[in-house]
């Protein structure tokens, strides 16, 4: 018995894996919070746009396209990202995220799957996506979830005695036992093309923001008996939005210390994690020593043995094996 419920569950994983994937990234946000004149989705973490993370991030996944909803007044991001392999569609009017996938959908192929992304959720990783994507095939939808110490504010997510996704509940419609709920809707999720574009023309906008949500695609699909597989974030930075500069900072901070950790585990001696910014690509050799307060900026090759001390600044350098870059460089 064991085999084949083995045997199936990877068959379906195949048939999720070879259908051709879009990506569709809502980046359509004003971001009033920012108090700045820059685009929300062109504030930087680590050097490079928010939405240029997302893109990224879209792109490790090899889909067949990828689709960038973007706002009224939105030609700056167009301009700063033109290089990006990517197509954009305008989201004239900011009727809700339902309605900003609707501006992109009749570009899918219906045989396609179809994962969506936030231009401002900046650390979501390729294997949360890759994992994701397993659990989304012909007749099932996948969707990303976090495990939130205080839930108030989110979108609980409600669960059948078989952990499926019964459904989705706002704060202000969620009853008392709802409230309680800890696990939260990210947002991110991933479809087949043909059932979604089914479901989005189905969505209603009675509710106080007169919007068309895309959370609500998730009901939809239990009605049309499919299940919907939620996937628990492995951490709950890979899902932070960004709002404001607060926010933009914890991001920042948590990239740094991703950054700084896969760098130790590699081998580099870093003094203190929390007093190294990374901004582009670094490659190095064995015995690196890097001290404290140090930014790596753009592409940077380290050679064997380089020492910096602290306070430095390295942009662009190649650094050859047993070189020391004394402080304050």
């Amino acid at each position: 018995g064991t085999a084949m419920a083995k045997k199936d569950s990877s068959r379906r994983v195949d048939s999720a894996a070879t259908a051709p994937l879009s990506v569709v990234i809502l980046a359509a946000g004003q971001g009033k919070r920012m108090r700045s004149d820059l685009p929300k989705v062109l504030q930087p973490v680590a050097g490079r746009p928010l939405l240029k993370h997302v893109i990224d991030a879209a792109q490790s996944l090899a889909p067949a396209a990828t689709y960038v909803v973007y706002g009224h007044g939105g030609d700056r991001v167009r301009e700063t990202l033109k290089d990006e392999k990517v197509s954009w569609v305008l989201q004239a009017e900011r009727l809700g995220t339902g309605h900003a996938v609707m501006q992109a959908v009749p570009n899918i192929p219906d045989d396609h799957l179809v994962l969506v992304l936030y231009g401002d959720v900046p650390l979501i990783s390729k294997d949360t996506l890759t994992e994701l994507l397993k659990l989304t095939g012909p007749k099932q939808v996948g969707l990303l979830t976090m495990v939130v110490p205080d839930p108030t504010g989110y979108g609980r997510v409600v669960r059948n005695k078989r952990g499926l996704v019964q459904k989705v509940v706002e704060q202000k419609d969620a009853s008392k036992k709802e409230l309680q709920i800890q696990e939260c809707n990210t947002g991110v999720l991933a479809a087949p093309a043909v059932h979604l574009k089914k479901w989005l023309k189905k969505l209603k906008n009675n509710n106080s923001q007169g919007e068309y949500y895309l959370t609500d695609v998730n009901a939809l699909a239990v009605a049309d008996k499919m299940s919907v597989n939620p996937l628990v974030a492995p951490s709950n930075v890979e899902v932070l939005g960004v709002n404001d500069k607060a926010q933009l900072a914890e991001v920042e901070a948590a990239y740094r210390q991703r950054t700084a950790h896969a760098l130790m585990i590699a081998g580099v001696t870093v003094v203190d994690p929390a007093r190294l910014d990374v901004r582009g690509s670094v490659s190095h050799g064995m015995d690196v020593f890097l001290d404290v307060n140090v930014i790596l900026e753009g592409a940077v090759k380290l050679g064997n043995r380089v020492r910096v001390g602290p306070n430095c600044v390295i942009r662009n350098c190649e650094i050859g094996d047993d070189t020391e870059v004394f402080a304050n460089c």
